[in-house]
C-alpha cells in the first residue's frame, strides 16, 4: 500500500485547517494516498470479505474505464498469455469488466448504489458522501456495509 503522510489539524468536526477555541492546535498524521475503503478496513470497521468485495468492484470500475479519461491512452504494453482474461482482447476485457461492474451494482440495489460509487469508486470519504447524499451523520458506514455484503455475494467472496 502506498503511503503519503501529511500533518493535518483536528477540529470537533474532523480534520481541518483551523485552530480550536483556545488557540491550541491539535494535529494528526494521515495517509492521503489511502482509500476510504482501506482506511475503514485498517481500523477494523470492515472485515476482509467486505474489503475484498470493494476492491473487486473498484478494479472492475477501473478496467471498464468508466471514470474520467484523458485524450491519450496510456495503457501498458500487453504481453501475450498474461492475465486471467488472456484470451480476450482489450476491448472485450473492458466490456466484461463493465458488465461485472453493472451486475454488482444491480445486486446491491437501487438505494445502495450511490454510497458504493462515491466511497469505493470515487474515493470520497464517508462524511463527504453522507453530506452529498443528505444522510444523517454516521449512517454511511452501516449502509456501505450492507451494500458491500451484497457485492460480496455477487462476486462469490466467502
Amino acid at each position: 500500500m502506498r503511503r503519503e503522510l501529511v500533518e493535518r489539524e483536528l477540529t470537533s468536526e474532523g480534520v481541518r485547517h483551523a485552530a480550536n477555541a483556545k488557540g491550541k492546535r491539535r494535529t494528526a498524521t494521515i495517509n492521503i494516498a489511502e482509500s476510504p475503503l482501506g482506511w475503514l478496513h485498517a481500523r477494523g470497521h470492515l472485515d476482509d470479505r467486505l474489503f475484498d468485495a470493494g476492491e473487486r468492484l473498484r478494479a472492475d470500475y477501473e478496467r471498464a474505464q468508466l471514470g474520467p479519461n484523458v485524450t491519450m491512452r496510456w495503457d501498458p504494453v500487453r504481453i501475450k498469455g498474461q492475465g486471467s482474461d488472456a484470451s480476450l482482447n482489450p476491448t472485450e476485457r473492458q466490456i466484461a469488466a463493465k458488465a461485472r461492474f453493472h451486475g454488482a451494482l444491480g445486486e446491491a440495489g437501487k438505494g445502495l448504489q450511490d454510497i458504493l460509487w462515491r466511497v469505493v469508486c470515487a474515493c470520497e470519504g464517508l462524511p463527504d458522501a453522507e453530506r452529498a447524499l443528505q444522510w444523517p451523520a454516521r449512517s454511511g458506514k452501516l449502509v456501505l456495509k450492507l451494500a458491500l455484503d451484497r457485492v460480496a455475494d455477487y462476486y462469490r467472496i466467502n
